[in-house]
């Protein structure tokens, strides 16, 4: 109908008295409305890129180069140092005046200074950012240094308000290590978890590999980072995420949960629409760049370079290896969702505008009543995407590269997101129960790792699920990015939530303005092999579902509040603790450990490895498992422990981390075909105990200890190795901690809620070491 009406728009006719011309004029506004708004957008756009282009220099310092230029002319000082004189010589050759000319001369000079400015500005900024003394000064003070270059900072940026990418030009690239350095502190990690038969030779080991082998591989390794915009990064996503073959369902992505506290009678068409349009909301902000960056203390800006592939991306299975496909904005502004396998394409705007909260609710119940057949294979197609990933990429190219099943192939990997649909009513707030149930936040957190195998599209960027009851969570990919960027985009869309509000009948709140664009059904055209590929699929979900042991422990009984009571960092304790917790859950053993902090201080950084097993750590353990050990002992050594540990967790985040440095040298090592018996150890050493801290409040508007109803359970991922754990924890506010804990059934030694047991024991144990401080 609107094609009709637009070719009804314009009409004339030709007659005896001349050229009859008539028009309608509400389509003429809409013209000239969509013609203001194309340029509009292209101003926006532009303005951007030039901000963005010349940060941390301004276009007020172009006026402000221009004016000085000018005031020095007409103030009798020559600032072109002849060459005004010289060019002006030639006005009769150019056919100008020569006024025009000294204009125009002057224009160029100004301009030319203030390129050079802006340069020599940004440079500045990557140099000044290339300090890090700042994080190894004691907690809550700042040395002279640090405080001359906090100043030169501010100096340098200025007053102007940075885009979502302003920083990225001036950001230093992540350095590579000293080899020597790298050598050592590996085995001082190890020492611990070593006999000295086999530390000795280790060390044989690590000589031979810094003294031979690695001098060239480093050589090569430094060669790279002068190219590469970080020397670890792509091959991390590449040779980590990509080249694996296995399942990533459970192996590889993450989720991440709702408030605990949620709004309630909610429905889950509202829930939906809310969601939706919040994410969109972040979408448009991030595509033009008008999402805060994140700054550390107000001057030290965080690499935003992952925000990109928030929407619109999803990970494509590949026979040896998948690849990450990312949409423009304008190919995205859509998103798919499934209803008890009833797949529809869900268009988010009309005339060029994103549809209210309400709009989007009324589009979700549409497919929420839809009461058709569901075709054969389509209820439970997702399952493939939980597959191993070769037999996943066969299916793909088999059934899905062309006709129909291409075409919704397709709309599924280019749409913003993916919306599930669960039967489930979760109840986050139920406890354990005495004859064996588990509390409801572990059951509602392990089902939003893989629901049942076929109801989530575990290859997608993200994947929301709504409940009914309300309740919603993520499952997401983890290749194109990490849980930092997932976290900080649900605690927007959270923020977004309490301003959109919603009536007392559970409906958002709004009037509709029209009748929104109706969902697309999507039917698919499955032969039998391709569902009999998609049982198969399922069959081997639902094996790896039932073998994982996952349990959530809700921490009430004190927070990171009285652990900075102690003049203790949260994160350091809990890593205390947690080795404290496998020690004895373990039988007196320590294992190789994995912590996961951030390199976001440089140039496309994701991650880095901090080591927390230490001589010191180690020594806390044993003698908080030594009888005859004093409070004021295991106090010393507790602090001792921490301090270390602050340490190494800094040394990793300023890019003087081990385990990346070492992987990106195992790696060229394969390209130079060098065999490493060093590097080749290393890297099969399993890490049986791998954690990870959840970030929060990263949008900066929300506290939750002010709004205890808001707060989040973080989230949580499944194990790295078969007889291993893995440990999610979040401290919402001071005054809880949540860990999720995950392992395998498979395992006789392990057992998730026996170590999340043994975790609140040790917890309680070292706070009672500080009784006298509360």
């Amino acid at each position: 109908m609107a094609e009709a009406h637009q070719a009804v728009a314009f009409q004339f006719a030709v007659t005896d008295e001349g050229i009859s011309i008539h028009f309608d004029r509400t389509a003429v506004k809409s013209a000239l409305r969509s013609f203001v708004n194309m340029y509009r957008k292209r101003y926006l756009k532009m303005r951007t890129a030039l901000l963005k282009g010349v940060f941390p220099a301004s276009p007020l310092s172009l006026v402000v180069a221009l004016f000085v230029v000018f005031g020095l002319y007409f103030g009798g000082v020559d600032p072109t140092y002849g060459l005004m004189r010289w060019i002006t010589g030639f006005a009769g050759w150019f056919g100008y005046s020569s006024s025009f000319l000294r204009v125009f001369v002057l224009l160029m000079e100004g301009l030319s200074l203030w390129v050079l400015f802006s340069y020599l500005q940004r440079y500045m900024l990557k140099a000044l950012l290339m300090y890090k003394g700042w994080m190894y000064d004691p907690r809550g003070q700042r040395s002279l240094s640090t405080k001359i270059w906090a100043i030169l900072v501010q100096l340098v940026t200025g007053p102007f308000r940075p885009t979502l990418y302003s920083y990225q030009n001036s950001l230093p690239r992540q350095p590579v290590p000293p080899l020597e350095d790298t050598c050592a502190r590996y085995l001082k990690s190890v020492q611990p978890l070593m006999e000295d038969k086999e530390f000795d030779e280790m060390k044989i080991l690590v000589d031979q590999f810094k003294n031979g082998p690695g001098k060239k591989m480093q050589r090569y390794l430094y060669l790279k980072s002068w190219w590469a915009t970080n020397y670890v990064t792509d091959w991390w996503e590449q040779y980590v995420y990509l080249y694996g073959r296995s399942s990533i369902m459970i192996n590889s992505n993450y989720y991440a949960c709702d408030n605990m506290k949620a709004v309630s009678k909610l429905l889950p068409a509202s829930r939906a629409g809310m969601l939706t349009h919040s994410a969109m909301r972040m979408k448009r902000d991030i595509e033009n760049e008008r999402l805060k960056p994140l700054i550390i203390m107000g001057l030290i800006p965080l690499c935003s370079a992952q925000y990109e592939r928030v929407f619109g991306t999803c990970r494509i299975p590949g026979q040896e290896a998948d690849k990450i496909l990312h949409c423009s904005g304008a190919e995205s502004r859509f998103i798919v969702v499934n209803n008890m396998g009833h797949w529809f394409k869900v268009p988010l705007y009309h005339k060029n505008k994103l549809l209210e909260p309400i709009e989007i609710e009324w589009q979700m119940e549409q497919i929420l009543n839809d009461t058709s057949e569901v075709g054969p294979g389509e209820e439970h197609l997702a399952a493939l995407t939980a597959h191993d990933r070769k037999s996943w990429a066969i299916a793909r190219e088999q059934y899905f590269s062309k006709g129909i099943n291409r075409d919704n192939m397709e709309a599924i990997e280019k749409a913003a997101f993916v919306i599930f649909f669960d039967e489930k009513s979760p109840d986050l707030e139920s406890k354990d129960s005495e004859d064996g149930d588990i509390n409801g936040l572990t059951s509602y957190c392990k089902d939003l790792l893989h629901g049942n195998g076929y109801s989530r599209w575990f290859d997608k960027s993200f994947t929301a699920v709504i409940y009914a009851n309300g309740k919603m969570g993520l499952t997401t990919e983890h290749a194109w990015a990490d849980a930092p960027i997932c976290g900080h985009m649900l605690e927007y869309c959270c923020n977004e939530e309490r301003n959109i509000l919603y009536r007392p009948d559970g409906h958002c709140r709004g009037e509709m303005r029209f009748t929104p664009p109706q969902p697309q059904r999507l039917h698919w055209d499955l032969p039998p092999m391709a569902i009999s590929r998609i049982e198969a699929a399922l069959k081997s979900a639902q094996e790896q579902i039932a073998d994982l042991d996952l349990y959530v422990l809700e921490h009430d009984t004190f927070g990171k509040g009285d652990v900075k009571k102690c003049k203790i960092s949260p994160d350091a304790f809990v890593q205390m603790a947690l080795q404290l917790a496998y020690y004895r859950d373990a039988g007196n053993k320590f294992c190789l450990t994995y912590e996961a902090s951030m390199t976001r201080l440089y140039l496309e950084g994701r991650t880095e490895t901090v080591r927390p097993v230490t001589i010191e750590s180690a020594a806390f353990v044993k003698a908080m498992c030594n009888p005859s050990a004093t409070k004021e002992e295991r106090k010393r050594l507790l602090y001792t422990a921490v301090e270390k540990h602050a340490l190494s967790y800094k040394l990793a985040m300023t890019g003087k981390g081990i385990d990346r440095h070492l992987f990106c040298l195992y790696v060229m090592s394969k390209y130079l075909k060098i065999e490493s018996p060093f590097l080749a150890k290393v890297l099969g050493e399993p890490w049986r105990l791998s954690t990870s801290q959840t970030p929060t409040q990263q949008t900066g508007k929300l506290d939750y200890n002010s709004y205890p109803d808001r707060i989040a359970a973080g989230g949580g991922f499944g194990p790295v190795t078969k007889d291993g754990y893995g440990v999610s924890y979040v401290f919402p506010g001071d005054y809880v901690i949540y860990f999720h804990v995950s392992s395998f059934n498979s395992s006789p030694s392990t057992d998730s809620r026996r170590f999340a047991r043994r975790i609140q024991e040790s917890m309680k144990e070292m706070r009672e070491m500080f009784a006298d401080t509360f």
